[in-house]
């Protein structure tokens, strides 16, 4: 499937609101049943729905005040590419968090993800 720039762009604001909004059932429907998802590129990758909410659960528990933005995307072929950035509070110390990233998503046939790789810098500030 040749996916569209405005299509990359609609499946890059479902996954956004899907994980602002911690939204298991919505995060899922966005990927293929045995999609891989690496949130970690030195990291074996999470595969299939169960995977991907566990995932987000261990988030929404971890993290408060998430926010999420998508800084500009391309599209080449069946795969998305975008920059974004994201920051939250962690709630075990409080300590302000923000990260800068880059994501390969290809997308199968149907219009859903099969493979996501996220490449992440992170920095902390804590609190107090």
């Amino acid at each position: 499937m040749t996916v569209t720039y405005a299509d990359g762009g609609d499946l890059l604001e479902a996954l956004v609101r899907a994980r602002i909004g911690h939204d298991g059932d919505a995060l899922a429907s966005l990927f293929a049943p045995d999609a891989e998802v690496a949130p970690d590129p030195f990291a074996p990758p999470l595969v299939g729905d169960n995977a991907l909410r566990a995932y987000l659960l261990a988030a929404a528990a971890a993290e408060r005040l998430y926010d999420l933005a998508i800084e500009r995307h391309w599209v080449s072929g069946d795969t998305v590419l975008a920059a974004w950035h994201a920051s939250w509070t962690r709630r075990s110390d409080e300590a302000h968090v923000r990260q800068a990233g880059f994501l390969a998503a290809e997308v199968d046939r149907d219009g859903r993800i099969r493979r996501l790789r996220l490449w992440t810098v992170t920095r902390e500030r804590l609190a107090g």
